[in-house]
């Protein structure tokens, strides 16, 4: 279950081109941060929303490598995702693709930046850049907004702890 958090998941869509830039702040520092996005133990805990339960399948976290998870709700496999990691940057940057296997036709590029804030705080921006106008609204319809922002959340408790 997610915790409430002061942080606010900004989501937006730009009018004239096919991309979705999603923002959030963290109480925890960038190391710590990164940490959650690249070790796969701890992605796996907080990635997509409160409902489903995901396992990852490949997980090669360097330039170069690549990954594949599946989401399950009740036990029942729901949507499966993969990718390519084109660049790792500790502590800075993480550019990669991501395709989720409904829609093979469609894969986005994201880019990840890791910005320390000071006092211990972190910023990610990241930037998906989706292949049409209408994918990207289709994205956004598919109830994005409630996984990007339930697993946030999950990533603040996670972050607690580490």
């Amino acid at each position: 279950m997610s915790t409430k958090t002061t942080n606010e998941t900004t989501i937006e869509a730009d009018p004239d081109l096919p991309t979705i830039r999603i923002t959030r702040e963290f109480d925890a520092p960038v190391e710590k941060v990164f940490r959650a996005y690249t070790e796969r133990d701890l992605f796996i805990k907080w990635i997509g929303p409160d409902s489903i339960d995901s396992k990852i399948h490949t997980w090669d976290m360097r330039t170069g490598g690549n990954y594949r998870y599946t989401s399950s709700r009740d036990g029942e496999e729901i949507a499966a995702f993969y990718g390519s990691f084109h660049e790792v940057r500790a502590n800075e940057r993480l550019v990669q693709t991501f395709t989720y296997e409904g829609f093979p036709d469609g894969v986005c590029l994201e880019t990840m930046t890791f910005e320390d804030l000071g006092n211990g705080r972190s910023r990610v921006v990241g930037l998906s850049v989706i292949d049409s106008m209408e994918a990207r609204d289709g994205m956004i319809a598919s109830g994005m907004e409630t996984g990007v922002v339930e697993g946030y959340n999950k990533l603040d408790a996670l972050l607690t702890g580490l």
